[in-house]
């Protein structure tokens, strides 16, 4: 049963109308049950649960829960959102999307595989090249399981005062226990760079050093996701913290034109060729080609267009790519 403390927390934050610290306690009794092996108990308060939520996202006209935002120091360490995106949102390849509904599924049935002294997947780290998708799967994560994504801010976690950024970490390892929450670690390379790098100072390990022993111990129920553009200079004591590594590629030639073909067939001329523009496109990030997308359309709309020609949208890529290639050359 519930511990002493547990039952405080419950009416506490039942008084003070924290409905993400009572949700966040209700499925840590729910997981002591599943561990002791009660797993019939544990499931039925899943489920009371899930039915709390839903009855509030209907008084609230809501599909999220309202929770309440991060609060004191907190509040310059992570910003909270309520994504409704879903998974068939994102275009993805067939492994990547497996993985992905993998990780869906495990925490949709978490209380069954910790009865069984298992875990859900819930620590991941998200490798690729920018705009390929790392930031809508931590979105997409969020919003099909119900829970609110909260992004971790670089400027407000490091500083330049030594063991303060390690203590403004152990605020957000602490967070994950009392709110519930899909964790994103954007930039994660900031804080997860190999100890043996030749700028490296004392404290950047001591950082990296801390954020290890935080993941290892961790056993709240939140996701904690680590998202980087650069893996290879990622410290190798950091992929043995995490229970997935996600890989994301620039889109394909398949992937291109479904991309283009979702965003702008409602408004492109009959017989234009996805497959040609595709070809064009390739080596165009999703977000490149979301912006490229949306370009033809707002121009569409300021000129009061009924329909746009393959050359409007072929037009757009190659501003696209112009504006990529200069950003390169400055990077």
């Amino acid at each position: 049963m519930a511990s002493a403390n547990q039952l405080k927390a419950l009416l506490q934050s039942h008084l003070e109308g924290d409905d993400s610290r009572f949700y966040s306690v209700a499925m840590q009794v729910a997981a002591h049950e599943a561990k002791l092996g009660h797993g019939k108990l544990a499931e039925e308060l899943r489920k009371l649960i899930d039915q709390s939520k839903s009855r509030g996202e209907i008084a609230s006209g809501s599909k999220t829960v309202p929770i309440s935002k991060p609060r004191g120091e907190l509040a310059n360490l992570l910003t909270v959102s309520y994504p409704k995106s879903r998974l068939g949102d994102m275009v993805l390849d067939a492994g990547l999307e497996q993985q992905l509904r993998r990780i869906i599924r495990e925490q949709r049935h978490a209380a069954e595989i910790l009865s069984h002294g298992l875990s859900p997947r819930r620590k991941l780290l998200l490798v690729g090249p920018p705009g390929t998708g790392k930031t809508m799967t931590a979105s997409v994560l969020a919003g099909e399981l119900g829970l609110p994504l909260f992004q971790v801010r670089l400027d407000g976690l490091i500083t330049k005062f030594m063991g303060e950024t390690a203590a403004k970490l152990r605020q957000i390892f602490e967070s994950t226990h009392h709110a519930r929450g899909v964790y994103f670690f954007d930039e994660f390379d900031a804080i997860g760079s190999q100890r043996g790098l030749s700028n490296d100072v004392g404290e950047v390990r001591r950082i990296l050093n801390s954020f290890l022993q935080m993941i290892e111990q961790d056993e709240s129920h939140s996701l904690i996701i680590g998202a980087t553009n650069h893996p290879d200079i990622l410290d190798n004591a950091l992929f043995r913290r995490f229970d997935d590594l996600l890989h994301y590629e620039l889109p394909n030639e398949a992937h291109v034109a479904s991309v283009l073909k979702s965003r702008l067939s409602r408004m492109a001329v009959k017989n234009t060729s996805w497959k040609r523009l595709a070809s064009k496109a390739l080596g165009l990030s999703y977000a490149e080609l979301t912006r490229a997308a949306d370009e033809v359309l707002k121009t569409a709309l300021i000129e009061r267009a009924e329909s746009i020609s393959e050359q409007d949208i072929s037009h757009a890529l190659e501003e696209r790519w112009n504006l990529s290639n200069r950003l390169n050359k400055m990077s």
